[in-house]
């Protein structure tokens, strides 16, 4: 019976709790988009504290969370994506350059996201438009007026609601998000396929072979 190949220790609680973590809240923010409106807020700015806590952890983490370990030079994320579709790419324990590259982009546009949310949830309406709520003996001008702060916008002639430049601002991010994680599956399926090794599964467990 052939011996296990040695494995290491490459990726550490935080990160995994974070990765996953960060999966399931991007979900929930994404499908819910306002709707209930407290879940998408909750699940918003858990992501917020998520990225927050990762690029913290990007400098004082263990080696392989550094981004002085996976940040590499445009030419060096280049040749590594070219790598990887003529198969010929080189198996790094810790993010291959173009892994790196994504978690750069992805905390960007996460960054993004969840910062443009964030303004528009403290600067664009009272504590009553952001629950959805009117208070009691409101006028049904009063009741217009929260409907108004709600959508995140004023109405035009036709009675339609005019999108808020800043909420256009923020769907964009999420989307560009989006694409990104779908550009990331790709690239684990990719690595995983090349490498023969399951790194989904190192996600889990935190260790890959030597």
């Amino acid at each position: 019976m052939p011996e296990a190949a040695p494995a290491i220790r490459v990726w550490d609680p935080f990160i995994r709790i974070f990765h996953w973590t960060l999966v399931i809240g991007f979900a929930v923010a994404y499908l819910t988009e306002g709707e209930p409106f407290w879940l998408h807020i909750t699940a918003g700015f858990a992501v917020a504290g998520l990225i927050a806590a990762r690029i913290v952890w990007g400098f004082v983490g263990p080696a392989h969370a550094r981004f002085s370990d996976f940040v590499y030079r445009p030419s060096t994320v280049l040749a590594d994506l070219k790598g990887h579709l003529t198969g010929t790419s080189k198996r790094y324990l810790g993010h291959n350059p173009a892994g790196g590259a994504m978690v750069v982009a992805l905390i960007l546009a996460l960054a993004g996201t969840t910062g443009t949310g964030a303004t528009m949830y403290f600067t664009g309406s009272p504590e009553e438009a952001r629950s959805g709520e009117v208070a009691p003996g409101a006028t049904a001008e009063d009741e217009e007026a929260e409907t108004r702060n709600v959508s995140g916008g004023e109405e035009n002639e036709k009675g339609e609601r005019a999108e808020n430049p800043l909420e256009e601002v923020h769907e964009l991010f999420a989307n560009i998000a989006l694409f990104l994680v779908i550009l990331h599956i790709g690239g684990v399926a990719l690595s995983s396929f090349a490498h023969r090794e399951n790194l989904p599964r190192s996600m889990v467990t935190g260790v890959k072979r030597v």
